[in-house]
């Protein structure tokens, strides 16, 4: 029974990740010690990658390797990208986006 991995979706992940860290594929490449071009087929499936290189990478990425291998969203993921919104939004801002949040989740809990 062989396990098939997906590495065109481990590629897109990485590269969504890094782009999140506001990394270029040469800053991630020098700090898990590939070259650029190795990193670029990472990304884009046209090799596969060790395990090592694997790991490091969500390392450096700061996730973990299910977040890597698999769609798994995680309310840590969510909450980052809410802290960043907020972090550059005016105070009006946050209070609108305060105030439609807890909308919603009333909405959700009405009949």
């Amino acid at each position: 029974m062989g396990i098939e991995i997906d590495y065109i979706s481990i590629g897109k992940r990485i590269r969504y990740y890094r782009k999140l860290k506001g990394m270029s594929q040469e800053s991630l490449a020098e700090k898990v010690d590939i070259s650029i071009t190795h990193m670029s087929h990472i990304e884009t499936a046209s090799t596969k990658l060790s395990l090592p290189v694997f790991i490091a990478l969500a390392q450096i990425l700061e996730v973990s390797t299910d977040q890597l291998l698999r769609d798994t969203e995680s309310i840590h993921e969510y909450c980052k990208d809410i802290e960043n919104i907020m972090a550059s939004s005016s105070l009006l801002e946050q209070k609108v986006m305060y105030n439609a949040v807890q909308s919603i989740k009333k909405s959700f809990n009405e009949p």
